[in-house]
């Protein structure tokens, strides 16, 4: 008999960081997420996870815990797990925006049904390859406490760093990058996250300063506001650095509008502001067509939706970079199981779905 989804729980989950996370939007001590317990008739259980980011997304965990409990999750039970068509566009139609508590139901449909067909889920969304590597960002500070985060960084494996910028003057940030650079020496990659953080001609300004000073910054992203496509597409044109979309990247539409604008280098993927891993794909794969790479990344979320991004992100060919460190900067994470992380490189454990315990 076909298993049919037959509940959905879903429980908070407050996790202290390792250290305060700042960026030019907010800073973060104490993760805050809600996890989703998804359970079929024939007693598989499929997890997933919603972070509330609301200078982002603009969810909360009150709203989460609603959108699931009240308005999609009542739309499923009942449904046969193999429709999963069915399943998928149920939850992106049940409401409007609300991406987060769409991609933790996502997530968890997913999860099911590769335990379903015995294989982890990378290989049955694509399967490229079993391993990635990650960078790890550096959060805002002085520029010692950030010179220190980088060398720390450094003796634990990690040999690409996320350097948060846009928080200050461009001179600012320009004087932290040179810095950064000289305490790290030349063999270690850079990316810059300026997170909405300067105005177009400021961000063209600060970028091609940077490459005259052969600071070899391999990307920057969201130089501009989210909703500044015009800027973005300005910027783009304007730098020979490469330029990634973050924030203003959250559908396909979004995804459409920015490539026919020629806006962006690279496009960042993240499953909260997607609505989950299948619309993660849709754009990466209008992103493949146009020729343009796509990194996988994360808010600050635990291990069961860092592994969900891990898993997508090592079963496409055209996901190049990734950003996957959030679940390492917990003090513990929420459930057993998930991705192994050994210094700078994600693998995965030999079990079913997202293989957790």
């Amino acid at each position: 008999m076909e298993p049919v989804i037959k509940k959905i729980d879903v429980q908070e989950a407050a996790v202290p960081l390792k250290r305060p996370f700042k960026t030019a939007l907010r800073t973060v001590t104490t993760a805050q997420t809600l996890i989703v317990k998804m359970t079929t008739s024939d007693g598989k259980v499929g997890y997933g996870e919603a972070a509330p980011t609301p200078v982002i997304t603009g969810d909360t965990l009150p709203s989460i815990e609603s959108a699931i409990n009240d308005v999609i999750g009542p739309k499923l039970i009942g449904k046969p797990l193999f429709d999963s068509a069915d399943i998928k566009a149920t939850i992106d139609q049940s409401m409007v925006h609300n991406s987060s508590p769409k991609a933790a139901l996502n997530i968890a449909v997913n999860d099911l049904l590769a335990q379903s067909y015995g294989v982890p889920l990378y290989q049955l969304l694509g399967g490229h390859s079993d391993h990635i590597t990650t960078d790890y960002t550096v959060s805002v500070g002085t520029i010692e406490d950030m010179i220190t985060q980088a060398q720390d960084l450094i003796t634990k494996g990690f040999t690409t760093l996320k350097i948060k910028v846009g928080d200050d003057s461009e001179e600012a940030d320009l004087d932290k990058i040179v810095a950064i650079r000289k305490a790290v020496g030349p063999a270690i990659q850079i990316r810059l996250d300026a997170n909405q953080g300067w105005h177009p001609k400021q961000a063209v300004a600060v970028i091609n300063r940077m490459r005259e000073l052969n600071l070899n910054v391999q990307l920057v992203e969201q130089p501009v506001k989210a909703t500044d496509f015009d800027g973005l597409a300005y910027v783009t044109a304007n730098t020979t650095t490469m330029i990634m979309a973050d924030e203003s990247i959250f559908s396909i539409e979004d995804a459409a509008r920015i490539i026919s604008m020629r806006g962006c280098d690279i496009i960042n993927l993240k499953l909260m502001k997607a609505g989950g891993i299948d619309n993660a794909v849709k754009i990466n794969t209008l992103a493949e067509a146009a020729g343009i790479p796509c990194m996988v990344g994360s808010m600050i979320e635990s291990s069961v939706s860092v592994t969900a991004a891990a898993h997508l992100a090592a079963a496409k060919r055209n996901i190049q970079y990734v950003d996957l460190d959030a679940s390492m900067m917990f003090s513990s994470n929420p459930i057993a199981g998930g991705i192994i992380n050994q210094k700078n490189e994600i693998s995965f454990p030999d079990l079913p779905g997202l293989g957790f315990k």
